[in-house]
């Protein structure tokens, strides 16, 4: 059995899971061994860093002949040269997130690039498909990451967004295997996003003292910050994290003060971690191919297993 659907159509992959475009961490260490098993990998811009995102892309077209894709983090990169940055690396598929849909679609696409838009709303959904985009990110929040404040969990969120628009969906937020795979396909999605997952697998450039601290986090091993302001965030349950748990004054960016020290150092008290939900459901560090082979083998069984199982005649 494989997978046939829209976006494995739309994007030339084998196995419909994206990567998610985490800051300094969704570079071409990670991105390739993401591609190269199947899935798609992407190369963030959320750091700021656009040189060493250059860079990065470079080793992409090294490290791996299968198809890979850059998100533009709005937020985060304010220059509007981004998109001519993206188009002349030769990029062919973009995902856009923390922005207006309306800003870069049309000269993306203008371009002949695929556009995927992020979204945490029906209402953002519709915003975006009426912009122009090929397809959505629909993130539930129960990821991990900069979210909403007004967070809407996948199992809501997804089939809401999927009943009133046409184009394909990623699934984001509280995916990380076989199963949830298959839960997004019923609630209408044609792949799903892996975020916390890729932080802790092998491949991952953080240090292990996060991926060991994913490994043995409880179910409620994150918290949810900033829910009176903006960014709000999900991130692992720290010492750090914690003092801000209930805090409705204080912006929780300005815990963020050396992530270098977080990332790479293994200071969890230095940032804050980001991270979803499923930490409480990753009990290994695993390596990328691993990770998604295992997934596609599960989710299509499953699939299979419910076509029987539950249905009779």
């Amino acid at each position: 059995m494989a997978f046939a659907n829209r976006i494995t159509d739309m994007l030339g992959i084998e196995i419909p899971i994206v990567q998610a475009p985490m800051g300094w961490i969704a570079r071409s260490q990670l991105a390739s061994a993401v591609s190269n098993a199947g899935g798609l990998g992407i190369i963030e811009t959320s750091s700021g860093e656009l040189d060493n995102v250059k860079e990065e892309i470079r080793k992409m077209k090294d490290l791996t002949d299968r198809p890979f894709g850059v998100n533009i983090a709005q937020a985060f990169v304010r220059d509007p040269g981004i998109v001519d940055f993206v188009i002349d690396q030769g990029i062919k598929f973009v995902t856009t997130s923390a922005g207006n849909p309306e800003a870069y679609t049309s000269q993306l696409k203008e371009a002949g690039l695929t556009v995927f838009h992020v979204v945490p709303t029906l209402r953002g959904a519709q915003k975006a498909v009426d912009a122009g985009v090929d397809g959505l990110v629909v993130e539930g929040g129960e990821g991990g990451g900069f979210k909403n404040p007004q967070p809407v969990a996948s199992m809501v969120l997804l089939p809401l967004v999927r009943s009133k628009v046409d184009v394909p969906i990623v699934a984001a937020g509280g995916f990380v295997d076989g199963k949830t795979m298959a839960a997004a396909f019923a609630l209408g999605a044609e792949a799903i996003q892996m975020g916390t997952r890729m932080v802790s697998a092998a491949e991952s450039p953080v240090h292990e003292n996060w991926k060991n601290a994913i490994v043995e986090a409880k179910e409620t091993g994150t918290v949810f910050l900033n829910s009176h302001t903006s960014p709000a965030l999900r991130a692992m349950r720290t010492e750090t994290s914690e003092a801000l748990e209930f805090d409705t004054e204080t912006n929780a960016m300005t815990a963020m003060a050396d992530p270098m020290a977080l990332y790479f150092g293994g200071d969890m008290n230095a940032a804050l971690a980001l991270g979803g939900q499923v930490a409480g459901r990753i009990d290994s560090v695993r390596p990328v191919a691993d990770i998604l082979g295992e997934t596609a083998e599960e989710c299509l069984s499953i699939l299979d297993e419910l076509a029987t199982q539950y249905v009779k005649g």
